[in-house]
């Protein structure tokens, strides 16, 4: 599979984690939006597009997202989603992979080819978008 072409929308403030939007075009025939560029502890690394797990409310079977006190449909309460020992609340729980790499090779070699364009848009200073 090759990556035939990259671009990156960079976000305007500086001082956010998130420094900016990918769109990944593979063989010329399939697309992925919304891969994020992180800034993490230990410096850039990119996020996969992801949704909000819901859960449906025992009342009216709504679906709200995961902790929510209260449903949006008919207002009842919710039960509280159990948490593990010792688990602080992070959103990586409230988040699942709409599209994801499986090996870890690809996932290196997708984060180099998507990590030198943002660096080649950064220094370019544009918020057009980039295309490699």
């Amino acid at each position: 599979m090759e990556i035939t072409e990259v671009r990156v929308f960079l976000k305007d403030s500086p001082d956010k984690k998130l420094k900016a939007y990918v769109t990944v075009t593979f063989d010329n025939a399939f697309v992925v939006r919304n891969i994020k560029v992180i800034e993490g502890t230990n410096g850039l690394f990119i996020a996969m597009p992801s949704r909000k797990i819901k859960q449906p409310c025992p009342k009216c079977g709504f679906k709200n997202e995961l902790r929510s006190k209260y449903c949006n449909q008919c207002a009842a309460a919710l039960p509280v989603a159990p948490q593990a020992v010792g688990q602080e609340a992070s959103s990586q729980l409230e988040h699942k992979d709409i599209a994801h790499p499986i090996t870890q090779s690809f996932r290196e070699y997708l984060q180099k080819r998507i990590l030198e364009a943002y660096e080649q848009e950064k220094a370019k200073g544009s918020s057009v978008g980039h295309t490699i």
